[in-house]
């Protein structure tokens, strides 16, 4: 059963309640549905540039007085970019989350985008983009995926290029925004200790000014759902790099097949997690051929990634990579064990149990799920992923996570 209250506000706001009433602390989240996967062509990088400009304040509210009224309360506020939301938080004392919520709800809404603030923080994300080029695992991983999702835009910088964001208007931001922060597009979930009922009422409140949408913002294109086929290959040469990287990614099912996107992290699990698992206790702890090693499956709406990366001396790229594929054949071929599946499903239901203990981290599952698809189904997710048996698992290797078809990407040092 789904712990939490969900309401469908008039404007189409939704709103999910779920009080905590041992708890002092109250966090409102607030997930829109207006993240890189929806800028159009001309604005790459708006969206993660807007979630800077948010707080730069609005006609009535002048910039960094929300900074100072949360500190004044003891409160923390916080904000992140992705590719299917943008996502703002509010952590504060009970008392205080009627004061300080329609402060939030008044920069999401009307945001001036002032061009003195615009040009300033234009700078600190250009310097963001700067440092993240510094980076080699950034590199590596902008690399992979833009070889993978190469017409998606699952395949870009959510931080945009700084020739793009050197081409952004305050004007085109505000186009930007009055398009996609419309309550249809938002879901604002509260959690802690706050009754349901004033915890409506505020939010009925608090959202109920949005501005009139933009019919002059550019239409996001249609994008088809990427596919693989044989074995890209991408090899960068990076000055200062003390160990090669190897980076593998594999092209999963997005939310309308939610059952296959949890196998996906079960495999991942049973490859690296722990010294037990069979790529750590091959590649690192019994051949030594790597630092480390790990794997990943990231959810995501449209199509999901699954990747496999290993820290590596350079001599040893070639024989890795051909391992690594023998394990994945090896799984398809030979199947996984009733030993090797229970320890996995053990593993992850316990990460979501520790997981879900706060009111941040309940928020933050119910608002991320409610974006990509419903709130309700994040709470099936143990359920789920204890359904699986050696052959469903088995399936899905083979339908996703070809030794034949992945793409790679290699980074060497210079000198190599």
């Amino acid at each position: 059963m789904f712990p939490a209250s969900v309401f469908r506000l008039a404007n189409g706001l939704t709103f999910i309640h779920q009080e905590i009433s041992a708890t002092p602390v109250v966090v409102a989240d607030v997930w829109v549905r207006a993240g890189a996967r929806v800028e159009p062509e001309p604005w790459f990088g708006m969206a993660h540039f807007l979630e800077h400009m948010i707080f730069k304040g609005t006609a009535t509210l002048p910039p960094g007085m929300f900074d100072q009224k949360i500190e004044n309360w003891g409160g923390v506020t916080n904000a992140a970019t992705s590719y299917d939301y943008a996502h703002y938080c509010i952590t504060t004392a009970t008392p205080f989350l009627p004061e300080i919520l329609p402060y939030l709800g008044e920069l999401l809404q009307n945001p001036a985008i002032p061009e003195d603030e615009f040009r300033r923080e234009r700078d600190v994300v250009l310097e963001e983009i700067r440092s993240c080029q510094d980076d080699p695992d950034w590199i590596g991983f902008q690399s992979l995926i833009q070889n993978l999702y190469q017409h998606h835009p699952y395949g870009r910088s959510v931080l945009g290029s700084e020739e793009q964001l050197m081409q952004h208007s305050p004007e085109a931001m505000r186009c930007f925004h009055s398009t996609y922060y419309q309550p249809e597009n938002m879901t604002v979930v509260i959690v802690g200790g706050i009754a349901e009922q004033p915890a409506l009422e505020l939010v009925n409140r608090t959202f109920d000014k949005f501005t009139v949408p933009s019919h002059k913002c550019p239409q996001n294109q249609e994008f088809a759902k990427p596919q693989i086929t044989g074995i890209r290959r991408q090899e960068l040469y990076l000055p200062r790099l003390e160990q090669a990287r190897l980076l593998m990614g594999w092209i999963g099912p997005g939310v309308e097949q939610l059952g296959k996107a949890y196998g996906l992290d079960l495999l991942s699990v049973l490859l690296s997690e722990g010294r037990t698992s069979r790529l750590v206790r091959d590649l690192r702890e019994e051949q030594q051929l790597v630092q480390r090693i790990c794997s990943n499956f990231s959810l995501q709406k449209d199509s999901s990634l699954f990747t496999i990366a290993a820290w590596l001396e350079p001599e040893n790229l070639e024989q890795v990579e051909s391992l690594i594929r023998l394990h994945l054949h090896d799984l398809i071929a030979c199947g996984i064990s009733e030993q090797e599946i229970a320890r996995a499903q053990r593993l992850l239901c316990n990460d979501f149990a520790f997981s879900t203990e706060t009111p941040n981290q309940l928020a933050g599952l119910y608002g991320y799920y409610n974006t990509i698809a419903q709130a309700e189904i994040a709470v099936t997710y143990p359920e789920k992923i204890k359904s699986f048996d050696a052959q469903q698992l088995q399936q899905l290797a083979k339908e996703h996570l070809s030794p034949d078809h992945y793409v790679v990407t290699v980074l060497k040092p210079y000198e190599w």
